[in-house]
């Protein structure tokens, strides 16, 4: 039987929440090196003079805010300062994973169902899903949070923000309510 090495595996089938925080650490840093890159590529990453910040501030000071932080888990990993950095306990359970993958297939719905129906009555049937049938919420709360989100979304970013988001089929559904923001 192998024991455990300095990395939090035991033998070579087990993920550990230790050796899971690190690799999740070093994958989060590349993606945000990855994304400054893309940033400076022909874009402006700084204050433009009588115009403001240019196109490529946000992507760019937010992935470094991101990769800074990657850092500073990484350190705490190596130190040991943190109960995930020093836990040998196993990083998902069966359980875990079959949460986390019905989770995705919803997730999977939700991008369909954006181009089929439209991005408001998918995300209406994803919370029902999620917070009833996964949360096991009452139907008070269920209906509360699932009609409230895409009204509140939708008037944010049709009305607040003048942004049109896909609609799909249901697009004469909200046809009133045009009249209603413009």
């Amino acid at each position: 039987m192998l024991g455990r090495n300095d990395f939090g595996m035991k033998g070579t089938q087990d993920m550990t929440v230790r050796m899971a925080e690190l690799l999740g650490a070093i994958a989060l840093a590349l993606l945000s090196i990855g994304i400054m890159v893309k940033s400076t590529d022909g874009l402006a990453i700084g204050w433009i003079p009588n115009k403001g910040p240019g196109s490529g501030v946000w992507p760019f000071w937010l992935s470094l805010l991101m990769l800074l932080s990657c850092l500073a888990t990484i350190v705490n990993w190596v130190r040991g300062s943190t109960p995930e950095s020093r836990s040998h306990e196993m990083f998902m359970t069966r359980e875990s994973v079959h949460i986390v993958g019905i989770s995705v297939l919803a997730l999977l719905f939700l991008l369909v169902g954006i181009h089929t129906i439209g991005i408001y009555l998918s995300m209406l049937l994803f919370l029902v899903f999620y917070l009833k049938v996964l949360g096991g919420h009452s139907w008070t709360l269920t209906v509360i949070l699932s009609l409230a989100a895409p009204t509140v979304l939708f008037f944010f970013f049709e009305g607040a923000l003048i942004i049109p988001l896909p609609k799909g089929i249901s697009e004469p559904l909200f046809e009133p309510l045009y009249d209603f923001i413009y």
